[in-house]
């Protein structure tokens, strides 16, 4: 087992990293920029390096820095937590190279899994399912027709050279096909001065659901069971629920074995999560794999009693799994607090928190590293806590959040708790209907005037 770990990162995910090494009896050092001098992993951990101004490309991504960190405190391990370094295939090489032990992925799995066309040839390799389409550029009408009727409609066609959703057309019948192949073409030739087209199948009211899984030193993995972050803003997970409402237990067997053939299949050694897009006719597609801890990791613990942190660096210390599959038990929701005004298009507010209350109770649990007092700095992405709830029933988790956001009080900033409160009051979100475009049509209305 290790006796130091390096934390090469910043706020609640690295407190939560120092928390269960505190539990296992491992040694912590904290790195941090100077915007982070007063942050609470700084204080809790047993070592703190400054590890360059506030800039992220000059302290948290400064490998150089972290690894002269991890050697002068003797630490022989770095847990990366997520974002910053910890799907950067060159970091994971530079800590073996200087035998750190880097807890998660190797460079040659991040490298396999980080490029989008590659992790699909690869998934395709494997027998996962991916999302049916032309190999390639496609060369005439002909073709796209061909290959639009073995797939079946709808159909989306996609410019190669695309960007903003130019050249982009959903192709809903046979009879469309034509003038939206001849339009796109047209608007993509206009745009890019390219007027390449590619074909894929279009995933109809997409769920983003994501299966969690864990591979070992041994080639084995197992998996923890999936997680729906379907609702979404510009591609950043809002919320996120497990069991998934549109869950059932056929499909969760079907992506489960899937998850695990894939992680399987490249020796996936770590926690790491298989991410697809499931169709309204619980069609499921491979959309990306994660090689390292997610944000939402929390609910997946909640729902099945288990540490993913503790089993990261089991794993990582040459210990096998169990082999065994997990199925939720209990029903488990996370919202993101944000310092952003979700009255003002989601704008950050960084700044000082004067005055912080937070919810407890039965079923609550409330991850972060911020507190009366503490400046939020500008430097960073804008989380600052995630809220969560666990309970027998998905309604008494919704019950359960409502109660928790109404005790949650931050002052000083704006935060998006007003936004997750009336999250849990839409209808379709408490019905369980909602797909990646559920914020499209999303309303926060006007700010009340005691919110001011």
């Amino acid at each position: 087992m290790f006796n130091k770990i390096l934390i090469a990162n910043r706020g609640e995910i690295a407190l939560r990293v120092i928390r269960t090494c505190k539990e296992m009896g491992i040694k912590t050092v904290a790195v941090y920029s100077t915007a982070d001098e007063d942050s609470l992993h700084v204080r809790f951990a047993d070592e703190a390096v400054c590890i360059g101004p506030p800039p992220s490309p000059q302290s948290y991504l400064k490998m150089a820095n972290i690894i002269a960190a991890a050697e002068i405190t003797n630490a022989d391990a770095i847990h990366p937590g997520y974002g910053f370094l910890s799907e950067n295939a060159k970091f994971s090489k530079i800590c073996e190279e200087h035998d750190i032990k880097f807890i998660g992925a190797s460079a040659e799995m991040i490298e396999k899994m980080g490029d989008k066309a590659t992790a699909k040839a690869t998934m395709k390799a494997a027998g996962v399912p991916t999302i049916p389409g032309s190999e390639g550029i496609l060369e005439s009408y002909e073709e796209a027709a061909k290959i639009a009727k073995d797939m079946g409609y709808p159909v989306m066609l996609k410019a190669t050279a695309g960007g903003g959703g130019k050249g982009m057309r959903a192709v809903w019948k046979e009879d469309d096909l034509q003038k939206s192949w001849e339009s796109a073409r047209q608007e993509a030739g206009a745009a890019f001065g390219n007027d390449g087209m590619y074909m894929e199948k279009l995933i109809e009211e997409p769920r983003h659901i994501e299966i969690q899984v864990v591979g070992d030193q041994f080639g084995k993995a197992c998996h923890l069971s999936e997680r729906d972050c379907s609702v979404q803003r510009r591609h950043q997970k809002l919320t996120e629920e497990t069991p998934s409402p549109f869950m059932t237990k056929k499909l969760r067997k079907e992506m489960g074995e899937a998850a695990v053939k894939a992680a399987e299949y490249i020796k996936y050694e770590g926690a790491g999560t298989v991410e697809f897009l499931v169709d309204k006719h619980r069609n499921f597609y491979f959309m990306e794999m994660n090689t390292r801890i997610q944000v939402e990791h929390p609910i997946t613990e909640q729902v099945i009693d288990f540490d993913l942190i503790r089993e990261q660096i089991l794993v990582a210390a040459g210990v096998p799994i169990l082999g065994k599959n997990y199925e939720p038990k209990l029903h488990s929701i996370e919202c993101r607090i944000n310092a952003e005004d979700p009255y003002n298009d989601f704008r950050p507010s960084p700044g000082r928190i004067t005055n912080l209350h937070t919810p407890g109770g039965h079923g609550i649990r409330l991850d972060t590293h911020v507190y009366s007092g503490y400046m939020i700095p500008p430097n960073y992405d804008s989380m600052i806590a995630k809220l969560i709830t666990t309970a027998q029933t998905r309604e008494e988790a919704i019950n359960k959040m409502k109660r928790a956001l109404d005790e949650f009080v931050i002052e000083g900033i704006k935060t998006t708790i007003p936004f997750h409160r009336k999250l849990m009051d839409h209808p379709d979100y408490v019905a369980g209907n909602y797909t990646t475009k559920f914020m499209e049509d999303f309303e926060m209305g006007d700010e009340p005037e005691d919110e001011e």
